[in-house]
């Protein structure tokens, strides 16, 4: 939260408030919502492998979230497949990685043409 307050974002926390054990579905529902309804930009979520979160994020039809390990991942996720959920796996990557991934992201435009009438295809209700 603090790394984006320094690039001049003010962050939706949606949670966890703690390091007990928890349910990510909690979390990452409420905040696909929020990215649906265009509250928020895009979102960043985090869970051990990444796995579940993505799998949660992407049951919203609205959402395109990437789970990314190295920062050329989530700058092609954005160029080629207008990821608005970047997703890490928390377990694996070093805090450097993460920031190096957030960047990317950040850092990369959606390059349409050919990706866009792929991305259409993605959603069962349109783009």
């Amino acid at each position: 939260m603090d790394y984006m307050r320094g690039k001049g974002y003010e962050p939706v926390d949606f949670g966890t408030f703690s390091e007990e054990s928890c349910d990510y579905p909690d979390y990452a529902h409420p905040a696909a919502e929020a990215v649906e309804k265009g509250e928020c930009a895009f979102g960043i979520g985090l869970c051990g492998s990444g796995n579940g979160i993505s799998m949660t994020l992407n049951k919203h039809q609205g959402i395109r979230a990437a789970l990314c390990w190295l920062p050329e991942l989530a700058e092609l996720a954005k160029r080629h497949n207008a990821a608005n959920f970047l997703t890490l796996p928390a377990r694996f990557i070093s805090d450097e990685t993460a920031r190096a991934n957030v960047d990317a992201y950040l850092n990369a435009d959606f390059e349409g043409g050919r990706h866009l009438r792929r991305i259409e295809k993605i959603p069962l209700s349109g783009f």
